[in-house]
């Protein structure tokens, strides 16, 4: 797509928009849906509106920088890119277009264990800060041969995902008739044969895997590599606390536990050496009825101190939400579906322009908020509305009229 074309996008929500037009069904819905009745999903963006931005009058705004530090690394900008499994299912550039897009933004990709393409060739592709990300499996050997693998591809940080243990209950998924790895069937072939751009690219490129376990995949007993079954029984069950010590002590790095909800596991996991948190409920794909990320930032800010670097993960949707989450006590802000949008939409360009808008829309509603930088920017931008017929005094009575 002609750079002048994704000029037309404006925001996120225009790519998303394309980005459905362009993904067979069964994928889209994948990407897309979330588990149960998606009240998590949905809150996750819509809590933003819970909290307003309050300007600051007649600052000098003539020059706004967005750099910050996150995991050891320094960024343009506070967004970083999150793991996101498979990702060649939304476009044939996968995660390297990915990675470099995010190198070029000058920022953080996070690499999945469950990427579609090894981690040692997106390391290779991209020049700017990564961090890969594990989930703890029920082969210990696995588990030790893919920290070895991120620490020698030269990986910045480390993430261990800690809300996965099963998959999540995602009706709309299994309705669509999605597989892992995609198969045509009575079922869905019209649906895949309704976006014959993705059918052509799937079949002409090299054979889709997790590459990262492409090895640690047997044959079933008709002779095929039984992917299902394999994933079924990987993900450990028993993961615990000393789980996540040992991986701490081995990785001896930057580290970031994501999957924390609350204020007391998030010092639980500063104190076993964690350097970040990343607050978040899976995008709403795991348990539902959650709190959304931006609506405890505040509380497990309060818990940990300053020094600790908060990631909120979950709803990011506009330059605003940018802000309003570094207000609250957040370092940055990390996203998934909007650079996958951008991947659907437009391949590498379309992210590239996902990324572009929303530092643009961060970069302005910067100046328009007072902030110069983003040291700037602190908890009196923010005011907490009404509730129907009262008007609280205080942030407590606004948390206790809200629920929250």
């Amino acid at each position: 797509m002609a750079g002048s074309r994704l000029d037309h996008y404006l925001n996120i929500a225009d790519l998303h928009r394309c980005a459905r037009g362009r993904l067979p069904f069964p994928v889209y819905q994948y990407l897309e849906r979330g588990a149960d009745d998606e009240y998590s999903l949905a809150n996750n963006t819509n809590a933003f509106d819970r909290y307003q931005l309050q300007p600051r009058a007649l600052a000098d705004v003539s020059r706004i920088d967005t750099r910050t530090r996150v995991l050891g690394c320094d960024l343009q900008w506070p967004v970083l890119l999150a793991p996101t499994g498979m990702t060649r299912l939304f476009h044939h550039g996968g995660e390297i277009a990915v990675a470099r897009a995010a190198a070029r933004s000058g920022t953080l990709y996070s690499v999945s264990t469950f990427s579609s393409t090894n981690l040692e060739s997106i390391a290779a592709a991209s020049p700017g800060p990564k961090m890969f990300q594990v989930y703890v499996v029920t082969d210990e050997v696995l588990n030790q041969q893919l920290l070895r693998r991120a620490r020698a591809a030269g990986y910045d940080s480390l993430c261990l995902t800690i809300d996965t243990v099963v998959g999540g209950n995602r009706e709309a998924v299994a309705r669509a008739g999605m597989n892992i790895p995609p198969k045509l069937s009575v079922r869905s072939a019209l649906q895949f044969a309704a976006r014959p751009g993705w059918v052509w690219n799937y079949l002409r490129r090299p054979k889709w895997d997790l590459a990262n376990l492409s090895s640690q995949i047997r044959p079933d007993k008709n002779g095929k590599r039984d992917m299902a079954s394999y994933l079924g029984g990987l993900l450990e069950r028993r993961l615990n606390w000393g789980h996540a010590q040992r991986i701490i002590r081995q990785w001896d790095g930057p580290f970031a536990i994501k999957g924390i909800l609350n204020a007391a596991d998030a010092c639980r996991a500063v104190e076993m050496g964690a350097t970040a948190i990343i607050i978040s409920n899976h995008g709403g794909r795991q348990l539902d009825g959650t709190p959304a990320p931006i609506e405890v930032v505040r509380e497990i800010r309060r818990a940990v101190g300053p020094d600790i670097d908060l990631i909120v993960d979950g709803g990011i949707r506009r330059g605003t939400h940018i802000l309003k989450a570094l207000a609250l006590g957040a370092t940055a802000c990390s996203i998934g579906r909007p650079y996958l949008y951008g991947l659907a939409a437009a391949g590498e360009p379309g992210v590239d322009r996902a990324l572009h808008m929303l530092r643009s829309e961060l970069e302005r509603d910067m100046t328009l908020a007072g902030c110069a930088s983003i040291t700037d920017i602190g908890s009196d931008l923010i005011r907490y509305p009404a509730a129907p017929g009262h008007f609280p005094t205080s942030e407590q009575e606004y948390i206790h009229d809200h629920g929250i």
